[in-house]
């Protein structure tokens, strides 16, 4: 059989219409039911930035450009809604792939996150006789593209957002989506990754201890533990005892915009900024750009799928 390889790009996924909620937010829970305040509260958000996320049609153009860049098919599959990831296999089975590198658009490692999709991935081939030899990338927190891009939209925001402040005043928020706090008892490298891709980030940058930190933001409604602090809890903090009145928000462990960006960071943090007094601002999110094309290019020829 003549050889052919693919890659397969994985995202979160997101309800494509108002009525879809209950069931994408049932699909998140494991099957099990959320509550009518929680289905509320969930669309009540949705509603605050159009009544839809972007998501899907980002991932799809990102694929389409990475599938031109590359001269090989790209798909696209989602962890939560559709177009699943076991139904993207059934056009991967279709298309006659024989070698898939499957990588998720999140690039920090969690068994709880990345190791979902890719057993989402291992179920979906089974159902196909595990016919395709499918690699993985685990993580790219560290790819050096990847800190070359962020390194630019960092320096982008604090010009064209700060009014040419000194930069000594503008404080360095990185954060990314939070996870229960049980994953620190597997020895999970998420946390770890994270304050890595930070540090690298910062030291590039040149920036001084004290004009950086790490957050998170996200967290689910749940009774367990979740990993803080809470960027909500850390902008009251950085404003009530360190006096920092601008902030930066670099939200590095997202790649585009979606409810917990265009939400949580751009109504939410922003909201609570502007009762403290402080003034918040956002670097753009890669999205569909060049840059990221260029991230993935390089995140591909490192692993066994090359360009």
């Amino acid at each position: 059989m003549k050889k052919q390889e693919a890659v397969l790009l994985m995202a979160y996924g997101s309800p494509d219409r108002d009525e879809d909620i209950e069931a994408y937010y049932t699909h998140i829970r494991g099957g099990r039911k959320p509550t009518r305040e929680e289905v509320e509260n969930l669309r009540s958000r949705y509603r605050v930035i159009g009544g839809h996320s972007p998501l899907l049609e980002i991932t799809n153009s990102t694929a389409k450009k990475l599938e031109q860049r590359l001269g090989r098919r790209v798909f696209a599959g989602m962890k939560h809604w559709h177009p699943f990831i076991s139904e993207t296999f059934d056009k991967i089975s279709e298309d006659g792939v024989t070698d898939l590198l499957a990588l998720a658009l999140a690039p920090h490692y969690s068994k709880m996150s990345i190791g979902s999709y890719q057993d989402a991935v291992s179920r979906a081939n089974s159902q196909y006789g595990s016919k395709v030899k499918v690699s993985f990338v685990n993580d790219w927190h560290l790819n050096p593209v990847f800190i070359q891009k962020w390194s630019e939209r960092i320096i982008k925001a604090q010009n064209e957002k700060f009014g040419g402040a000194d930069r000594s005043k503008i404080y360095f928020l990185f954060s990314a989506h939070s996870l229960p706090e049980r994953i620190l008892s597997w020895n999970d490298p998420y946390n770890t990754q994270l304050l890595e891709t930070t540090g690298k980030l910062a030291n590039v940058l040149g920036l001084a201890p004290s004009q950086y930190g790490f957050a998170f933001q996200s967290a689910g409604h749940t009774s367990e533990p979740w990993l803080g602090p809470d960027i909500l809890e850390k902008i009251k903090q950085l404003k009530d005892e360190g006096g920092w009145t601008e902030i930066l928000s670099i939200p590095i462990g997202f790649v585009s915009d979606h409810l917990e960006i265009l939400f949580d960071i751009d109504v939410e943090a922003k909201e609570l900024s502007r009762e403290l007094g402080v003034h918040l601002e956002r670097t753009e999110s890669f999205n569909d750009s060049d840059d990221f094309i260029d991230v993935l290019q390089s995140v591909v020829s490192q692993h066994q799928v090359s360009p």
